[in-house]
């Protein structure tokens, strides 16, 4: 069964219609369900920071959660110089990407571990490695996920469990889509290859973890040799 989280828009939207075409069972959760998703009965309304209505849904879905993948997409942006930062945007942004992930992997943890088996894939990013002004909300709520992917790895190892981060550069789906285009050119010419990546990639490399019992706690760069 693979869980998606943020499967509304962007690398969410797109791994859950490339799972969906491969003839895999999905679920998918997000706070703001699209409207062409409004009806699918395997998509639920949630919110990742709410760990009451985490518990509500493991209840209603336990019956269906067999060799649980977990991937968490959801996520927020919110750009601002420290110094001009309104805090309470910031903060938001450390609850979404950071606690909401690990609110969801706490939900689903005890099913994986009841059943010796379990993927967890956490999405950080090239932005907490490169130190770009204005994203310390966002690279700190990405570089959090390395350390908390680490320790988990540890712990739930000897259950069958692994837990791994994809350190995602800049693609043609997603966040890069809400940057100016002047922006997204001065991006490009910092990258290798002069562009940005197919998505194609990123579910190539969760196809990969899930298959690699013996891949746990690290981190994969797809970024193209950026960093």
């Amino acid at each position: 069964m693979i869980i998606i989280t943020g499967v509304s828009r962007g690398i969410g939207r797109y791994l859950w219609n490339q799972f969906r075409n491969s003839g895999e069972d999905v679920i998918g959760v997000d706070k703001v369900i699209a409207d062409d998703l409004a009806n699918e009965p395997s998509v639920y309304y949630l919110d990742i920071t709410r760990p009451h209505e985490l518990e509500l849904w493991i209840e209603k879905v336990q019956t269906k959660l067999s060799k649980v993948v977990l991937i968490n997409c959801a996520g927020i942006n919110y750009n601002a110089f420290a110094h001009k930062s309104d805090l309470e945007q910031w903060s938001r942004v450390i609850q979404v990407n950071l606690i909401g992930t690990f609110f969801m992997i706490h939900a689903l943890l005890p099913v994986m571990r009841e059943q010796n088996w379990g993927r967890i894939i956490n999405f950080a990013s090239v932005v907490a490695q490169a130190g770009v002004p204005g994203t310390t909300a966002y690279a700190a709520s990405k570089a959090g996920l390395w350390g908390l992917s680490k320790s988990l790895s540890k712990e739930n190892a000897s259950k069958g469990i692994t837990v791994n981060s994809l350190n995602l550069g800049y693609f043609d789906v997603g966040m890069i889509q809400e940057v100016p285009s002047e922006m997204q050119a001065k991006i490009k010419e910092q990258i290798p290859t002069g562009n940005f990546g197919n998505p194609m990639n990123i579910y190539n490399a969760i196809r990969f973890l899930i298959a690699s019992d013996y891949v746990n706690g690290t981190t994969i760069d797809l970024n193209a040799g950026l960093y």
